[in-house]
């Protein structure tokens, strides 16, 4: 018995992996970014014009990881920095409309169903649930990685184009 739901549990760790490579590999089909690059850019663009370090800070993502992503951003022409007016030290980050197309045309993301539908659940749940992966990573020597609030198995800021 205990072999069966040990396979059990492989089987479903192995339906979660899937289940990202696959997000991850139609999100690339139909924009050529990664999920982390859609992240940003989304952020960006729902801002109207923003810095970096906000973008990083609503992401929770590393300031270093940001810059990396905008630079890639940058040069595919979806993302525009230029000086604050106001503060010349400062650097404001605007989508183009390239940017905005895109993000048009994404798919959604699989942790924005993900978000969605765990949000929905009740507080106990939601918990159990926490508790349960917490768990799973540690069974994994995983507890100690440090990994953004993001569903992508990948580099965070590698480039796809």
């Amino acid at each position: 018995m205990d072999r069966q739901i040990t396979n059990a549990a492989l089987r479903a760790i192995r339906r979660i992996l899937r289940a990202t490579d696959q997000g991850g590999r139609k999100l690339a089909a139909a924009t050529g970014l990664t999920p982390s690059q859609i992240l940003v850019l989304q952020q960006i663009e729902r801002s109207g014009e923003t810095t970096p370090s906000a973008v990083a800070s609503a992401l929770q993502f590393g300031q270093a990881t940001v810059t990396n992503i905008v630079d890639k951003l940058e040069e595919a022409g979806l993302a525009t920095r230029r000086r604050s007016d106001r503060d010349r030290r400062q650097i404001l980050l605007k989508a183009t409309s390239e940017g905005c197309a895109i993000l048009e045309s994404a798919p959604d993301l699989l942790q924005e169903r993900f978000r969605d539908r765990f949000e929905a659940l009740p507080a106990w749940e939601q918990a159990m649930i926490l508790a349960a992966l917490e768990r799973l990573g540690q069974l994994l020597d995983a507890a100690d990685i440090d990994a953004a609030p993001l569903i992508d198995a990948g580099i965070i800021d590698r480039s796809l184009r």
